[in-house]
């Protein structure tokens, strides 16, 4: 997938954000769709309580349906249940935990929905909130190392993206620590501001001796 174009005040914009403080965003509208267009949802914690719902949904009308009849399912322990329910007040302290309990359980719930999954892909700015791109997490890691690669006396390199953090490992022989180092951080550096991603990464150097 081509890479849009970065307008040259973004590249100044964004190698300041390099030099100090993160940049804001460029075009925050445009961003904010993209983050929320490749936000992977909570699918496997809406399904297990959506299933835990039905559930209890069904017991619950199981018994109240057998109960109509005179032919209790039983499935439940309703007499030691309602024998409880009745004795106990509404104050004690095993009502009181079951109900912080289920309360606790609602805001976790709640707050996984809200927050939504770690992107699958890497947003990246187009200036119009209509056009969303991102990348592959592979590919984007790939251009990367391709950058390093580039970088005269690096034989070969790997990079790697988590969660804001690009670690590069490069190989080479004969090699000046320090200046190659600085020299692969700078073309990986120019290449994200080239792909233009909504995130900032921070971008991480070793060094290999190639054998």
């Amino acid at each position: 997938m081509t890479a849009p174009a970065v307008p040259e005040e973004g590249r100044h914009q964004a190698a300041e954000g390099q030099a100090g403080a993160p940049a804001a965003p460029l075009y925050p509208t445009a961003d904010r769709a993209a983050r929320r267009e490749f936000r992977p949802r909570r699918t496997i914690s809406a399904s297990l309580a959506a299933l835990a719902l039905v559930g209890i949904g069904f017991v619950a009308a199981v018994e109240i349906v057998t109960a109509l009849t005179s032919r209790p399912a039983h499935w439940l322990p309703r007499d030691p249940v309602m024998s409880w329910a009745q004795t106990t007040q509404w104050d004690d302290r095993a009502v009181l935990v079951g109900a912080g309990v289920l309360v606790l359980a609602g805001l976790v719930l709640l707050a996984l929905a809200l927050r939504g999954g770690h992107p699958r892909t890497v947003p990246v700015r187009t200036g119009d909130p209509d056009l969303v791109i991102g990348l592959r997490p592979k590919g984007f890691a790939t251009a990367l190392a391709h950058a390093a690669e580039d970088v005269p006396g690096v034989h070969a390199a790997r990079a790697t993206v988590r969660r804001g953090r690009v670690n590069v490992v490069a190989h080479a022989s004969g090699w000046d620590d320090a200046r190659l180092s600085e020299a692969v951080r700078h073309a990986v550096t120019e290449r994200i501001e080239a792909l233009a991603p909504i995130a900032d990464y921070r971008v991480s150097v070793s060094m290999k001796e190639r054998r």
